[in-house]
């Protein structure tokens, strides 16, 4: 394996890819070795790597924009330093040093013959962090696939390297059941033929492009892809005819799925983009067919997002979904938030935030939808929004929350 000493030292800052991406046996040397290294701090993203959630040195502070993945474990052993940070910042973090950046790691395809390298699956912030990374150390991985839309990088720009021959990680959810596709089919209402859709990862995410099918000439351009959009593509209906950038293309910074999206994305039209181009704003804003679909931990009687926090437990981001969000409300077609109205037992649509923090603003929400309807937010009065959010609530939990509703005061 490698020895971390020679590229590391007490003090020292390191990243690495996430997701399907992150490279496991590099990270998985760091943490045995950090310890005798010194102090040291890092960055990630979502990880698949169940040590990051039980198995990390004291020497070894990690951060991240959320808790995704095994860091929800790190959180709640209070271990997680969260940045809270739209997606789209993370490029421009990087840029000025206030992520770590001294170290890089990258799960990276085999050299083609130029000795160039593709990051695959995982372009998102990691190309934008390789620019400002003093030393970089690849895991190469020869079923990493090779995408396009990315540069390639010289296998001479790292330190080191690393080779494993190992399956990418695959993340399977469960079968969307009758309450996601009740859901599903209130979405796919608001999804036109010829929209460009943003879409996350999960059983109801999965059961929204299903619902969608029928649809005819849609676009894609999203933080990431998995099977569900490979399956559009391939019946024709994600097709990017009628895009206003990037058209016949579908365009993300990352996959995430089964080994089967990993084998065919070199035979579809997708390009991996960086953060950077992807999240920004004035990308966007070029995209006014732009429907964001994002998902939920909870909803206020006002529409306020609430997406990262339990009141104790880091479960989620901001990530991209506030970029999305809000430019789909303000310069392209609309921003749906689609959630269940109960979890655990407890209503999702609530008279205030339980965790506190507001992670898509009010104004950033066109429609909340949820088996039992959708609440059309657009244009509507705060009394407005409180009232038809109470209308989506589960039945059980609706007369308490009209009760909170009158006992608030409500203010513009």
């Amino acid at each position: 394996m490698i020895d971390f000493s020679k590229h590391l030292r007490d003090g020292d800052g390191i990243w690495w890819g996430q997701g399907p991406a992150e490279p496991e046996s590099l990270v998985n040397a760091l943490l045995d070795q950090a310890g005798g290294i010194g102090e040291l701090l890092a960055f990630s993203g979502l990880s698949l790597n169940p040590r990051l959630g039980t198995d990390v040195p004291e020497s070894l502070r990690i951060q991240s924009y959320g808790g995704l993945g095994e860091l929800r474990r790190l959180s709640q052993s209070g271990r997680l330093e969260v940045i809270p940070s739209h997606y789209s910042a993370l490029p421009r973090l990087f840029a000025e040093g206030r992520l770590p950046h001294d170290v890089g790691l990258l799960q990276v395809s085999a050299p083609n013959a130029a000795g160039e390298v593709s990051l695959g699956i995982g372009v998102e912030y990691a190309a934008d962090a390789v620019r400002h990374t003093r030393t970089l150390i690849a895991e190469v991985n020869p079923r990493m696939p090779v995408t396009a839309g990315a540069p390639m990088l010289a296998l001479s720009r790292f330190a080191a390297v690393v080779e494993v021959d190992r399956p990418l990680r695959e993340v399977s959810t469960r079968e969307p059941d009758a309450v996601d596709c009740a859901i599903a089919a209130l979405v796919a209402g608001f999804v036109e033929d010829g929209d460009t859709i943003q879409i996350g990862v999960g059983s109801l995410p999965h059961a929204v492009l299903t619902a969608l099918r029928g649809h005819r000439n849609l676009g894609l351009h999203s933080g990431l892809i998995t099977d569900g959009v490979l399956d559009l593509i391939e019946r024709g209906v994600i097709n990017g005819s009628r895009k206003e950038i990037d058209a016949g293309l579908a365009v993300t910074g990352a996959a995430m799925g089964t080994r089967r999206l990993y084998e065919e994305l070199a035979t579809l039209p997708i390009e991996f983009r960086p953060a950077s181009y992807t999240h920004h704003p004035a990308t966007l804003s070029r995209l006014r067919s732009l429907v964001s679909i994002n998902s939920a931990l909870e909803v206020d009687l006002f529409g306020q997002i609430g997406s990262e926090h339990t009141g104790t437990v880091h479960l989620g981001a901001i990530g991209g979904q506030a970029d999305f969000s809000g430019a789909a409300a303000l310069t392209g077609a609309r921003s749906i938030i689609a959630l269940r109205s109960e979890a655990r037992g407890e209503s999702t649509i609530r008279a205030n935030l339980r965790g506190g923090l507001v992670s898509t603003s009010r104004a950033d929400v066109d429609v909340v939808v949820t088996e039992h309807g959708a609440a059309v937010l657009t244009g509507c009065t705060m009394a407005q929004r409180a009232r038809r959010l109470v209308g989506i609530a589960a039945p059980q939990h609706r007369d308490g929350l009209a009760r909170a509703l009158g006992q608030q005061e409500v203010a513009v």
